[in-house]
């Protein structure tokens, strides 16, 4: 009965066959093994001019799984999340663009809320049997 009182949310982070159940999991598998140093990484960013927009939203594509237009989460030692970090600082205008990227721990990973849809990368193929 107190499945019941669940969210569906609630369920859906606990169902592992959700993707991002296995894809930023805080407990050791293939994908994460006990020791791994990565951590969930969220980089948003609001862009001002089309070219430089688009560059951006390229270097992020190379480091995550974009779930909104201007959101990627990746999953990122430290050293790649300074790379990335570099990368993008080369592109923006500083006085008119805004990049930020929020760190969260294992702990925290367990209380993401998700609801709704994402926004697909083009890098993802889906096949249907």
């Amino acid at each position: 009965m107190q499945d019941d009182n669940k969210s569906n949310t609630e369920k859906q982070n606990e169902d592992p066959s959700y993707w991002w159940y296995e894809a930023f999991t805080p407990f050791p598998s293939r994908k994460n093994p006990p020791g791994e140093k990565k951590m969930l990484t969220v980089i948003a960013y609001d862009i001002c001019d089309d070219r430089r927009l688009h560059k951006i939203a390229k270097i992020c594509e190379d480091y995550g799984v974009r779930v909104q237009f201007s959101v990627f989460e990746c999953y990122l030692e430290e050293s790649e999340l300074e790379e990335l970090w570099e990368k993008l600082l080369l592109e923006i205008d500083p006085k008119e663009d805004r990049i930020v990227s929020y760190k969260i721990d294992a702990k925290m990973a367990k209380e993401i809320k998700t609801a709704g849809t994402m926004v697909c990368s083009e890098k993802v193929i889906c096949f249907l049997v």
